[in-house]
């Protein structure tokens, strides 16, 4: 046996496991073995840790990777990689990805993109949005969701950003969020989008509702961030980035919020909730 051996044992409270002393097991224990510095075993595998996952994902993500092979929810089109303008600048690139985010909170793609056309007809940078009065952006972003509390939202960042970051938008998830009107599913996309930076997966509406249908969380998850939480337990890393946008195209073409069009779908005989309807 090479390491040190250390079990722990519930009885009359957790006591020490003492050398030479025979004692009876109350309870199953899964034992991992450290090697002393200088030690190795060459025939002895690697420890592995069981990691729970759903039955069928495989199968349940082949299947909406074929529903979803045509890229023609508004997803593909409107999405906030299509908002900005290509021929900017990097850092008014990075903006305007993270305003288009900002912006399509509780709003249907369509309606985000028309609101970004407005803006970038103006010359859309920090600069402009700062010498825009709140009620000429309410009126260029109209009628996006919550518009009142987004123009409020969109001066204090801008205002930040020019203030600390040099007119750019920060490179972390910690700084992003920490943005007036920026949550976590932004801020994934933000650093997805504009620094090419996978930092979790991005959660709405559309992957929180599907991940719960599918049962591809443990338990039931009551928010976004609970899912995101759940999905990134066991959803294999060089999986995160596709999810979100392959989720939020099924979201709005097939598994609707109301009255999912399960008799389209193929994954209707492995969806647990199409089984229940």
């Amino acid at each position: 046996m090479q390491g040190e051996l250390v079990l722990w044992e519930q009885e009359e409270g957790r006591k020490k496991h003492r050398p030479g002393k025979c004692q009876q097991k109350t309870q199953r224990l899964h034992v991992a073995y450290e090697a002393f510095d200088g030690e190795k075993d060459e025939g002895a595998e690697p420890l592995k840790v069981s990691t729970w996952e759903p039955q069928r994902w495989q199968q349940q993500l082949a299947n909406i990777r074929t529903m979803r092979s045509k890229k023609d929810a508004p997803v593909d089109q409107l999405g906030a990689e299509h908002c900005y303008d290509p021929s900017a600048p990097p850092k008014v690139r990075r903006y305007q990805v993270l305003l288009s985010l900002m912006l399509s909170s509780q709003t249907k793609d369509q309606v985000t993109a028309g609101a970004m056309q407005r803006l970038r007809a103006r010359g859309l940078t920090v600069d402009s949005i700062l010498q825009t009065d709140d009620s000429t952006l309410g009126e260029l972003i109209y009628p996006v969701g919550f518009w009142r509390s987004k123009v409020k939202f969109i001066k204090q960042t801008s205002a930040i950003l020019q203030q600390h970051y040099d007119g750019d938008i920060p490179a972390s998830v910690a700084e992003l969020v920490a943005l007036p009107g920026v949550g976590p599913k932004m801020a994934h996309l933000a650093m997805a989008v504009a620094w090419g930076t996978i930092s979790g997966i991005a959660v709405d509406t559309h992957v929180h509702r599907i991940a719960n249908r599918l049962r591809w969380t443990q338990r039931p998850t009551k928010s976004p961030e609970a899912t995101r939480a759940a999905l990134e337990e066991w959803l294999p890393r060089e999986l995160w980035s596709e999810i979100n946008g392959l989720l939020v195209g099924f979201g709005q073409q097939t598994c609707l919020p109301v009255h999912p069009r399960c008799q389209a779908c193929l994954n209707q005989a492995l969806c647990p909730t199409a089984q229940g309807l």
